[in-house]
């Protein structure tokens, strides 16, 4: 892994663990919050997408199918996860979602894309999941009890992100698209596909606008830019590699679940977040 992909993975994750914790913290989801953050996004890569197309016109018919199907599996993500953080603990539904998807998305890169990861960079993968597993199942028995409805959503979250991370990686890789388009045009399909059920919800629309705008705004700016810096990072190393490394985010977010959200059993989540970490460090130094 180069110096230029480790750096784009770890901004990503960065902004990605924050966007997350914005979501938690603001103690608001659902329908409408998703659709606010979907205008907003698309309404920020407007200008980018347009630069991007004349400088480097994309074929038109690619974009289109990429971002229909990429839309639609993103718009089942931000829900679904949304749905797990009311459900859950977020250091419960974030682990798990992050480490199944990486896990499935390191299979079907090696069945579906034929990536051969070499040793060092199979067990980088291997570790990361395990330490998001760690983390997420905190607690032993007992926890794994009180937690069971956060378990059944991040282990169906993570197959979510496995299906979108796929479809994208293969969208800017073999289709050639721009990582920007490609998000602009996903942001802006999903804030259509949703439009209806917020006309249905307007009056909730605005009342979520007035009182949570700054984290519409957040998650509008950091989301597609946390995706847009591992899309690029994809473009330059294998799905195999990029997918599970991404997941130190998992790290920056069971932290501040135990210190901003007080949230139980810090220790065996710090002793899966030192896993990952080292997993990080073996997939750097993989080719």
């Amino acid at each position: 892994m180069t110096p230029l992909v480790l750096l784009l993975i770890l901004v990503g994750a960065l902004a990605h663990a924050t966007w997350n914790l914005v979501v938690k913290r603001s103690a608001v989801s659902g329908p409408t919050f998703v659709w606010l953050t979907a205008v907003g996004a698309a309404i920020v890569l407007a200008p980018v997408g347009i630069v991007v197309a004349v400088l480097d016109p994309p074929t038109w018919s690619d974009l289109a199918l990429a971002s229909v199907v990429s839309a639609v599996l993103h718009v089942g993500y931000f829900l679904s996860l949304q749905a797990g953080y009311r459900a859950g603990d977020v250091g419960v539904v974030y682990p798990l979602a992050r480490g199944t998807g990486p896990l499935l998305s390191v299979v079907f890169a090696i069945v579906l894309l034929g990536e051969r990861p070499g040793p060092l960079g199979l067990l980088g993968a291997a570790a990361v999941v395990a330490g998001v597993v760690i983390i997420g199942l905190g607690g032993g028995r007992a926890n794994w009890r009180s937690a069971r409805a956060g378990v059944v959503w991040g282990l169906t979250i993570g197959v979510i992100i496995a299906a979108y991370t796929l479809w994208d990686a293969h969208a800017v890789t073999a289709l050639a698209l721009s990582p920007i388009l490609l998000n602009a045009g996903t942001s802006t399909l999903e804030a259509v596909l949703m439009t209806p059920l917020a006309i249905r919800r307007w009056a909730a629309v605005r009342s979520v606008f007035r009182g949570h705008w700054r984290d519409v705004l957040v998650v509008a700016v950091l989301s597609p830019l946390s995706y847009i810096l591992i899309l690029f990072a994809m473009q330059l190393a294998p799905v195999s590699i990029v997918a599970p490394a991404r997941e130190i985010s998992v790290v920056f977010v069971a932290l501040a679940g135990w210190l901003l959200f007080k949230e139980p059993h810090p220790a065996p989540r710090l002793t899966g977040a030192v896993v990952v970490v080292g997993g990080v460090a073996l997939l750097a130094a993989s080719r």
